[in-house]
């Protein structure tokens, strides 16, 4: 990484199913994940601190650990990406199992939608991600404003 360059706010969640797929993942990529500012959902985070520590030293490590998906940590990385402080968000998502909080997932990947942030929801797509030379390089996603949204006159029924 360039010392020019602004390091990179990445999201790290994982269902129970892919948590060795992260970590394997995260242990690959370790030198290239280290240096950036990293949010992680529960024990998706826990896993990946342990391995980033164990390749890469403790020393400048910047990550924070939200709540287990489940209990709001969903919700807590949500909010992360509505305060346009996220550019890249990696989920590994179980394709096969009913998740508890299904609601809050794709909440979570409609908010990124909605942020144009990088979003990448399997193993593949992730080292895509991770390999193109934009995650090296100052690449920061457009922002919509939504002005024509949040502006529009609101009519309340049964009010004069």
């Amino acid at each position: 990484m360039g010392c020019n360059l602004a390091p990179k706010r990445i999201g790290l969640i994982a269902h129970d199913a892919c948590k060795r797929d992260m970590t394997e993942w995260a242990r690959f990529n370790a030198g290239k994940l280290a240096p950036h500012k990293l949010y992680c959902t529960g024990t998706t985070g826990k896993l990946v601190r342990d391995v980033l520590i164990e390749e890469c030293g403790e020393e400048g490590l910047d990550i924070t650990i939200f709540k287990s998906g489940p209990l709001g940590g969903d919700q807590q990385m949500g909010a992360v990406i509505a305060s346009e402080q996220l550019d890249i968000l990696i989920f590994f998502t179980d394709p096969m199992s009913m998740q508890p909080h299904d609601v809050d997932i794709k909440a979570l990947i409609r908010i990124s939608t909605i942020a144009n942030i990088v979003v990448a929801c399997t193993r593949s797509t992730a080292d895509y991600v991770i390999s193109s030379s934009m995650f090296d390089g100052d690449y920061r996603p457009a922002r919509k404003t939504y002005e024509s949204y949040t502006a529009r006159k609101v009519r309340l029924s049964g009010r004069r």
